[in-house]
């Protein structure tokens, strides 16, 4: 068991869920003021996604992500800022015999192209989705080839961002290890994302699974979607690993009550402690993930 936890808060995500609760974050001034509620409530890290302030669809625009950045560093609130690089992947399938028609979800850039707010604005953390993998029942699949993942990979090292692997299959532990083998990554942080159909399931027997390949002495985290995010909280602390929840995962408190990033901070830091164990602060964070802090 883990007694001393890393709390991440996943703000807003990229999913289609503004039409699907009341008060999802949208605008960079709604972003960093969630970053701000989760800090206050106990989060040791945000993770941040940005999205187009008049359609509350995804971006991948710098200068959204900039003023995040810009805003939670005025709010006078210290917090581990972690950006998501995932954006730029999706690639709609054309439908039936016309694969080759992709449709208008396709959103697929070149792994250099998806570290651009990286480069830019070089956060304490920022993430890299290990693989490509079936992503809901549609056609859509997310897109990360070996070779993109080396590019990005050594590009997020030579900027001097800690990376944190995001792992949604076995396969992609498989070949975060080889990165690291191959000297690409220098001890990153590891994200076990559980429950996204159809990567791993979110359950007891898969979490240990792939806690019991990490890397020795890996900082990891763990999380499902949904209705799962707080048992697979306990879950990972009960396997030694840290804890991560937020409005990108899931967007209820309890059954008919919408929940807010501080709401589900509390949520976890109630469960954390009565487990016998400690949130951290960001300055711990800071220690334990090997970060130093940013100006």
């Amino acid at each position: 068991m883990n007694h001393n936890i890393i709390i991440t808060c996943a703000l807003t995500g990229a999913g289609d869920t503004v039409d699907k609760h009341p008060a999802i974050p949208v605008t960079p001034k709604q972003i960093a003021a969630a970053a701000v509620e989760a800090a206050k409530a106990g989060a040791t890290v945000v993770h941040c996604h940005v999205r187009h302030p008049e359609t509350g669809k995804f971006s991948r625009d710098p200068a959204l992500y900039r003023e995040v950045m810009d805003r939670i560093r005025d709010s006078g609130v210290d917090i581990i800022v972690n950006l998501t690089a995932g954006m730029g992947g999706d690639l709609e399938i054309g439908p039936g015999e016309t694969p080759m028609q992709f449709g208008p979800s396709t959103d697929l850039i070149g792994p250099l192209a998806r570290l651009i707010h990286v480069e830019e604005l070089l956060p304490e953390i920022c993430t890299l989705d290990c693989g490509t993998l079936n992503f809901g029942d549609g056609n859509t699949i997310y897109v990360s080839t070996p070779a993109a993942l080396r590019a990005g990979a050594k590009r997020i090292t030579e900027l001097g961002v800690k990376a944190e692997l995001e792992i949604f299959d076995t396969g992609h532990l498989w070949f975060a290890k080889q990165m690291i083998k191959e000297g690409l990554l220098v001890d990153p942080l590891f994200q076990l994302c559980l429950g996204i159909p159809w990567g791993a399931p979110a359950d007891t027997t898969t979490m240990k699974a792939m806690a019991d390949n990490l890397p020795a002495d890996a900082v990891w985290s763990g999380f499902g979607i949904g209705r799962a995010q707080m048992p697979m909280a306990a879950q990972a602390i009960l396997l030694g690993g840290n804890v991560r929840v937020g409005l990108e995962d899931n967007l209820w408190l309890d059954k008919g009550v919408p929940a807010s990033n501080g709401s589900l901070t509390q949520r976890v830091v109630e469960i954390i402690t009565r487990m016998g164990a400690t949130p951290m602060t960001p300055a711990q964070g800071r220690e334990k993930m090997g970060l130093k802090k940013r100006a």
